[in-house]
């Protein structure tokens, strides 16, 4: 063994280890601790299954990224920055003529400023409704809902859920 070789192995070691470091750290390689919505009826969670299958790769430039628990009632990209959960009950405000809201490729969405400078849309006129959590930092454009809304209206028919 050549010992100039030996000292770029010493380097290289470092190097890989802070790139290793920083790919666990980015939003695309991360999880997220989802707690999925009660156990809605069979229909709804059928509606829930198929929007799964046909959610984005990517929301807002940020990759999907596993749940914990893994459960096909929710997904997130970005670790926690966008988190969906599917199948969630009525929501009370769905009821005051007051809210705000947007539509989106066929899809309405009651919009709610958080606490915490977020937002959360969920979806109305739906079979299911889904709730869309988005942080502070990616709360700055309803656009990242396009993706969302054309899965969500290729799976979810249109109607009032009883849920």
């Amino acid at each position: 063994m050549s010992l100039h070789r030996r000292p770029v192995r010493v380097l290289a070691m470092p190097v890989a280890l802070a790139v290793s470091v920083l790919v666990a750290c980015t939003p695309g390689g991360s999880e997220a601790r989802v707690d999925p919505p009660p156990a809605p009826p069979a229909d709804v969670a059928g509606f829930c299954a198929a929007l799964h299958k046909e959610l984005p790769e990517t929301v807002a430039g940020l990759a999907r990224t596993r749940t914990e628990p893994e459960s096909d009632l929710t997904a997130s990209w970005g670790g926690s920055a966008i988190v969906l959960r599917c199948g969630i009950a009525k929501p009370p405000k769905m009821l005051d003529p007051k809210q705000e809201g947007v539509h989106v490729n066929d899809v309405a969405w009651l919009l709610e400023k958080l606490d915490d400078g977020g937002f959360r849309f969920t979806t109305g006129l739906r079979l299911a409704y889904t709730e869309v959590r988005v942080d502070k930092e990616h709360a700055t454009d309803a656009g990242m809902l396009v993706g969302l809304s054309t899965a969500i209206a290729a799976t979810v028919p249109e109607g009032i859920s009883s849920y």
